[in-house]
């Protein structure tokens, strides 16, 4: 009974660290500026002021950020989809010379920082008359930076799978394309889900390639309007908890919606 109860006591301390500064934005965002620089950060506001929300809506177009991010997102998760599963079915059941060896070699990429090829990638972008476009937001994510990643963790799902299931459709006239389809993604949702919620996750949240590659309003997403509300002299500290809050409410939604894929597929394939 102790050691059960000592358990629960760490457990509910890790939640509330982890869960910490979420509230303290939340708490934040219904504060005025001279409240948040005068009052302790956990002392609640008095009274409630949600015309942060409506300034932030108003006077930074942050509707347009959204929609910016959305698309993006959206997009970049599509594409990971499609082209990670190829790739690891391909690694997983395929079988020519080198698999292995070009697997791990391309897995080793993820070793890499993501600055370290920042600069190659915008050259390549540049060059390619992508910058301060969608398709330049899209791109290096899809191929990119993230690749390497949705290919292992797909992979690692796929070789879960009885390959008996996949040489039974074989014997019966199915070919690669077609057991892939209709064989392997129906008994693979969960992971399929898993990846769909991480690549939009890190996408939304991403702001260093943003931040390099746009300039207008145009194709600036909420990473990217959340950083310009900082100005040189003046920060509106309420104006920018606001903005944050309105930017974690998407991806809240989606976590809940899909949070029984995430711990199926860790379960099933055995990821920590």
């Amino acid at each position: 009974m102790i050691k059960k109860l000592s358990l629960y006591l760490v457990l509910g301390f890790g939640a509330l660290v982890s869960i910490g500064p979420y509230l303290l934005t939340l708490n934040g965002s219904f504060k005025s500026q001279r409240d948040i620089l005068s009052s302790d950060a956990w002392a609640l506001p008095s009274p409630p002021i949600l015309s942060n929300f409506a300034e932030v809506w108003s006077r930074y177009d942050f509707a347009t950020f959204v929609v910016n991010s959305l698309i993006v997102a959206a997009a970049v998760t599509i594409g990971q989809l499609v082209f990670s599963t190829i790739a690891a079915y391909a690694f997983a059941r395929l079988h020519f010379p080198g698999r292995d060896i070009l697997f791990w070699l391309y897995i080793a990429t993820m070793m890499v920082p993501q600055i370290v090829t920042l600069v190659p990638t915008f050259i390549i972008v540049r060059e390619l008359g992508l910058v301060d476009t969608h398709l330049g937001l899209v791109l290096p994510f899809v191929f990119g930076f993230m690749m390497p990643y949705s290919v292992f963790l797909v992979r690692q799902y796929f070789k879960t799978i009885p390959e008996s299931i996949e040489q039974a459709a074989r014997i019966d006239g199915a070919g690669t394309l077609t057991i892939l389809w209709r064989v392997v993604l129906p008994m693979s949702k969960p992971i399929i889900g898993t990846l769909a919620i991480i690549s939009f996750v890190n996408t939304w949240n991403n702001l260093l390639w943003p931040l390099v590659i746009t300039n207008s309003e145009a194709t600036r997403v909420v990473t990217r309007g959340i950083a310009q509300m900082q100005g040189q002299f003046d920060i509106q500290y309420n104006l920018i908890l606001a903005a944050s809050v309105m930017a974690l409410l998407p991806l809240v939604a989606v976590f809940l919606l899909f949070q029984r894929q995430i711990v199926r597929s860790i379960a099933l394939s055995g990821l920590k």
